[in-house]
């Protein structure tokens, strides 16, 4: 593992084994803050969203979003799933919190400190629930609004990537649930609408991907039209 400065000054992580990073090398807070926040959290009408993230990785995705519900003062219920669990030394040398909000940086700790597979409130406004395990095998339970989908690449992890898994992820999301993700190849796009979502090309991050893809969970009004 290989700690590397983005275009945008924050860090990432490289995986040599796998030929990948854990975020965009033109900007890792600038991507992050863009396809999971501005995107998803700020699009999403639930007042106290319950959100899951598919790949906790470094943080930066749960940090940004606890720093937004404390700003925005929306009780958010966060449960993250990730197989390989980063150590506290590689998570220090990332220093998100000077970069982000130095005077967040207790809570960024919390979130890091927290215990897995068990919910714990770290904030006001911000439970986390950490759950250690494997997202192709693990049934998450119903009433979800969020889901940042966060994996490594499909030609990295092709197995995090299935119509299988997105036909799951859509059946556990709310009515109007919505789920965010890089990735905007077409086979990705397809596998979305297969599943049942509205799928929406968006412009991605400023220097990074050309596009990025939300979907939409509307089953209200297909079945009025049907």
């Amino acid at each position: 593992m290989e700690i590397e400065k983005t275009a945008d000054g924050s860090y990432t992580l490289f995986v040599p084994g796998l030929d990948e990073h854990y975020h965009s090398v033109k900007g890792a807070l600038t991507e992050s803050e863009h396809i999971f926040i501005n995107m998803g959290l700020k699009h999403s009408c639930a007042e106290n969203p319950h959100i899951l993230e598919i790949g906790f990785g470094t943080g930066l995705n749960a940090f940004l979003t606890s720093i937004e519900a404390k700003k925005g003062k929306r009780n958010i219920f966060y449960t993250t799933i990730e197989k390989y669990p980063l150590d506290m030394e590689t998570i220090k040398l990332l220093d998100y919190p000077d970069l982000i909000a130095p005077e967040e940086s207790e809570l960024f700790y919390s979130i890091h400190n927290a215990g897995w597979n068990s919910p714990q409130t770290v904030s006001e406004h911000f439970t986390i629930e950490k759950i250690e395990g494997d997202f192709t095998e693990y049934r998450f339970r119903e009433g979800y609004d969020i889901i940042y989908f966060d994996a490594f690449a499909p030609e990295k992890q092709p197995e995090m990537w299935s119509q299988k898994l997105f036909d799951s992820l859509f059946s556990i999301l709310n009515e109007n649930g919505i789920l965010t993700t890089y990735c905007a190849k077409g086979a990705v796009r397809r596998m979305l609408k297969t599943a049942g979502f509205t799928v929406e090309r968006l412009p991605g991050p400023p220097g990074g991907k050309r596009e990025i893809l939300r979907g939409t969970k509307i089953t209200i009004n297909k079945t009025e039209n049907e």
